[in-house]
């Protein structure tokens, strides 16, 4: 059974959360969640003891929920839990510091995901190329949805916009000739925490022109406040436009029309936010100063340059691979010793690698 008093901080965190450090709703309803796991894992002891409850949360959260299951929570799920979960009892100490004597600071910052369930991962975002070849679809003119979901696909990339705020946005809010795009929550564009802010679009030309089709079709025929990303109707096998503000669960419609688009070309599906992260990608990668790289993180509307490259900034795996290697330029067995031949790839045996080092000890390390 879980303990009332626990309870009653849970919900008073909740409320400091909401009220004093304004936590958009939709957010606290998420760290809700995550601390139900909390109160769940002390049971009936007070929170002011958690240092005495074993299995320590770790093992709790890491281990099986039930016997016949062979794995728990998805590492991104853990650690949301362990930073909501660290950042209550670090609010509760500060608040009752009484209660929470015996709770000390370097306990709380140990609460964090095992070792063992961080597992490697790679990074999945949308690729340019890919991009273009969505852009290059050949889509029949009688197709108004199918052309709407190409014009998507190729805004959602150029904008790096949340796919939630994408599908509210109206005519008005899109402005290709500066290349703006106003999120602006006075115009009803649903953004994350409520947050409003004009960003830009990058400066492709050819993708441009694939947006800017779609923008001019739909300006000819509806008025400024409807959806951008337009409704279609079809009737009788003929598809129409409609100028309905979208449904609550647009977004959601949005990912499997981008799933069908993806099938047409032959390319492996990505989810809408996944294009956020290739523009991020994209856009991090051309950054040549800290001022370009504070302009992207401003653009992804986050409020710290942090977030932006604990999220986005990683790379894929085979650009990693081509940076470290052009760090040194190529490597070939006769630049290290003189009057051998190169080696095919560039690739050294034991032998030769032993032969090269031998040879430049004797030469005075030269």
């Amino acid at each position: 059974m879980i303990n009332r008093s626990n309870y009653l901080l849970a919900k008073s965190f909740l409320a400091y959360l909401r009220d004093v450090t304004q936590v958009n709703p939709v957010s606290i309803e998420r760290y809700w969640a995550y601390l139900k796991h909390l109160l769940l894992w002390a049971d009936q002891i007070p929170f002011g003891q958690s240092t005495e409850i074993r299995p320590v949360f770790a093992a709790y959260l890491t281990a099986p929920r039930q016997a016949n299951e062979s794995a728990s929570f998805a590492p991104i799920t853990l650690k949301k839990i362990f930073q909501t979960s660290k950042r209550f009892f670090t609010w509760a100490r500060t608040t009752y510091p009484r209660d929470f004597r015996a709770v000390p600071l370097n306990w709380i910052e140990a609460l964090r995901l095992p070792r063992a369930s961080q597992l490697p991962t790679e990074h999945e975002f949308v690729k340019l190329d890919e991009v273009r070849q969505l852009a290059n679809l050949k889509i029949d003119a009688s197709d108004l949805a199918l052309q709407r979901d190409r014009a998507a696909a190729v805004m959602l990339f150029l904008s790096g916009i949340r796919a939630s705020a994408f599908a509210s946005l109206t005519i008005e809010c899109v402005d290709l000739a500066n290349r703006t795009i106003k999120q602006w929550t006075s115009l009803g564009v649903k953004t994350k925490n409520t947050k409003s802010a004009t960003t830009y679009l990058l400066n492709l030309p050819d993708l441009m022109l694939v947006v800017a089709k779609w923008d001019s079709f739909i300006r000819s025929c509806l008025p400024l406040n409807a959806p951008w990303y337009t409704p279609v109707i079809s009737r009788w096998g003929e598809q129409k436009l409609s100028c309905d503000a979208p449904g609550e669960n647009r977004n959601i419609a949005l990912g499997k029309r981008l799933r069908k688009l993806f099938s047409k070309a032959g390319l492996p599906y990505h989810s809408p936010h996944k294009f956020r992260h290739g523009h991020a990608v994209f856009a991090l990668q051309h950054a040549k100063t800290m001022a370009d790289y504070k302009a992207v993180s401003m653009n992804l509307m986050h409020n710290d340059i942090r977030v932006t490259d604990g999220i986005y900034a990683p790379l894929a795996r085979d650009e990693v691979k081509d940076r470290i290697a052009d760090l040194t330029g190529p490597t070939s067995v006769d630049q290290v010793v003189n009057g051998c031949p190169p080696l095919p790839n560039n690739h050294l045996t034991d032998d030769e690698l032993l032969h090269a080092l031998a040879h430049r000890l004797k030469n005075g390390g030269r």
